[in-house]
């Protein structure tokens, strides 16, 4: 299934980033999960341990508050994924939207 956003907004309050699926479907994320789930080569541990879909560890996973979960900002890439940009500086990451959606904490989907 491939489903594109049609609505991204981050709470810096709340600590959360949620997505409007074009299914309708909401997702919410806690910046720790976004940052725990971090798809990228160094979060991963090199290139070959890079996944199309996040390790199911990641959810069970609760990182402190610090400057590597706070977000700065979201950015597009093209029409097919963003990257966050941490406080730490780590800015290097494409959540590509099937990852993403696969990385949605709600009990539905962490059924599938």
């Amino acid at each position: 299934m491939s489903v594109r956003p049609i609505s991204i907004t981050a709470d810096r309050a709340q600590k959360t980033l949620s997505v409007l699926w074009e299914d309708g479907h909401l997702s919410v994320y806690s910046f720790s999960l976004l940052r725990a789930g971090c798809p990228c080569a160094g979060c991963q541990g090199g290139h070959e341990n890079m996944k199309d879909v996040p390790d199911a560890s990641v959810f069970l996973v609760q990182l402190p508050d610090s400057p590597a979960v706070r977000l700065v900002t979201v950015q597009a890439v093209g029409s097919y994924a963003i990257t966050p940009v941490w406080e730490d500086g780590h800015a290097y990451v494409i959540y590509r939207w099937e990852y993403l959606r696969a990385l949605c904490p709600c009990p539905l989907c962490r059924q599938r």
